[in-house]
């Protein structure tokens, strides 16, 4: 694939991580376009503020308008879209994002690559932040705005290159994980718990995806791989390199450490050892243990990659986290509103977890919309009675329909928040995004702390929320 400028248009440039390879194509000099059906933010806003033209609705007019030299082809996009057709149709050269940026961007660099079924976003944010500090200057491509930089890509002169690994498929003509394209040389694992039903068969499938990704290390490479649940350490042992463990679970054996000192409203204090080691002790602004585990994981990274550690912990302490990961987007009133991008049960146990933790004395009023194909279905109906324990009041959308789901295998929003009434959260299903807003508007009262999970825009309930309180 050329490297020389071209005019390259991006189909589904809306998505975080379309958009933010757009942006690092601009960077490296190309004209870039794009055309998507809908935008919303933080996408919409980043996309105008990079200068990049989005068109809408996909068309094939669109491509008289851009004449595109490559057209990269994001993996929402279906064979029968009317611009996907008339790229086949005028035969123009088409690829995937991630054979894109493999060959664009990552066959020169070292790509520390974060994989997992949580935390890649806030992981590979943390690594590139912490690179930054150190003086490494390096390229990352995260699908989430990184708010220490205020963008989701960035083109660095360092040999560094990191890059968030999604296990989702790549494209209506390439149906293999995106990760695969990635070349890594340092690898994070974070976890591994079946999710996108709607494209893995079973957990045994699921796993299939990272055993692939592991035999893709080179010889000299590195993989550290979580070891607070079992499944990636095992998995790991298919690498042909060095592979390390890590973990902050009390009394889990790893050969990187977390020891969590406490957690408040200024974030949460660790210590981390290597071996029994003490390295250093650090400050992270945001809460949970689950960040911690990250941290530690960065922190294993960014060492590895030569920095050090007297400006890891610098650069921990000014980590302002990721747009909608625990965003702490406004207080009306005393009623304090947080953002977040959690879907899966064990990252909605997670975020409430972190939020109790650091809001110990305040009502705690959590408004769910399982929006992803995966939460959407009843494969996890019971691992969502669970979830929610640790919020006083629970409001729950039904979930829209989607064709890609069967009406016998949705989840059913009304049983589950009986469910959780039974286990004594006070929890109700709503069929709109305006209903729980209505709901949330009455019955909020100073004190509370309102915490919006949703990996999608959820009828803009946060910012409505906000304005109408």
């Amino acid at each position: 694939m050329a490297k020389a400028a071209q005019r390259i248009h991006l189909l589904g440039v809306g998505g975080t991580g379309m958009g933010a390879f757009a942006y690092l194509l601009k960077q490296a000099g190309h004209v870039v376009t794009g055309s998507d059906q809908n935008l919303y933010p933080p996408m919409s806003e980043m996309l105008k503020e990079w200068g990049i033209e989005v068109l809408t609705p996909y068309a094939p007019e669109n491509l008289d308008r851009v004449r595109p030299d490559l057209v990269v082809v994001g993996n929402v996009i279906r064979r029968e879209n009317p611009e996907a057709t008339a790229v086949r149709e005028r035969g123009l050269p088409q690829v995937s994002f991630p054979q894109a940026l493999g060959e664009l961007f990552l066959e020169d660099r070292h790509a520390i690559v974060v994989a997992g079924t949580h935390g890649k976003t806030t992981t590979t944010s943390m690594v590139a932040h912490l690179l930054h500090v150190a003086g490494r200057d390096p390229s990352f491509l995260v699908g989430g705005v990184l708010r220490n930089f205020g963008t989701s890509a960035r083109l660095g002169s360092g040999e560094d290159f990191v890059v968030e690994g999604d296990e989702y498929d790549t494209a209506y003509f390439d149906k293999g994980p995106k990760f695969l394209h990635y070349r890594p040389r340092t690898l994070i694992f974070t976890s591994c718990e079946f999710d996108h039903a709607d494209i893995y068969r079973d957990p045994a499938h699921y796993e299939s995806a990272f055993e692939r990704l592991m035999e893709l290390l080179p010889p000299d490479g590195l993989v550290l791989a979580c070891a607070s649940t079992e499944a990636p350490p095992r998995i790991a042992r298919r690498a042909r390199c060095r592979v390390q463990t890590y973990s902050a679970a009390p009394g889990v054996e790893a050969d990187w450490t977390a020891e969590l000192l406490g957690t408040d409203e200024a974030g949460s204090r660790f210590r981390v050892f290597f071996r029994g080691e003490h390295l250093l002790d650090a400050l992270l602004p945001t809460g949970g243990r689950h960040n911690v585990e990250n941290a530690l994981a960065a922190v294993a990274a960014c060492l590895s990659r030569g920095a050090a550690p007297e400006r890891l912990r610098e650069g921990l302490a000014s980590f302002l986290g990721v747009r909608r990961r625990q965003e702490v987007r406004g207080e009306v009133r005393g009623i304090r509103v947080i953002d977040d991008f959690a879907h899966h049960p064990t990252a909605v146990v997670e975020t409430i977890a972190a939020v109790r933790a650091r809001h110990p004395a305040r009502r705690l009023v959590a408004a769910f919309e399982p929006r992803s194909n995966t939460s959407r279905r009843s494969i996890h109906q019971e691992e969502y009675a669970r979830s929610f324990d640790g919020a006083d009041r629970v409001l729950i959308q039904v979930p829209i329909p989607h064709d890609r789901v069967p009406e016998n295998e949705r989840l059913d929003a009304h049983a589950l928040c009986a469910r959780l009434r039974s286990r004594g959260v006070e929890a109700t299903a709503h069929e709109s995004a305006e209903e729980i807003l209505s709901v949330l508007v009455q019955e909020s009262r100073p004190g509370d702390v309102i915490l919006v999970m949703s990996n999608g825009s959820f009828g803009g309930l946060v910012d409505r929320l906000l304005q109408a309180l």
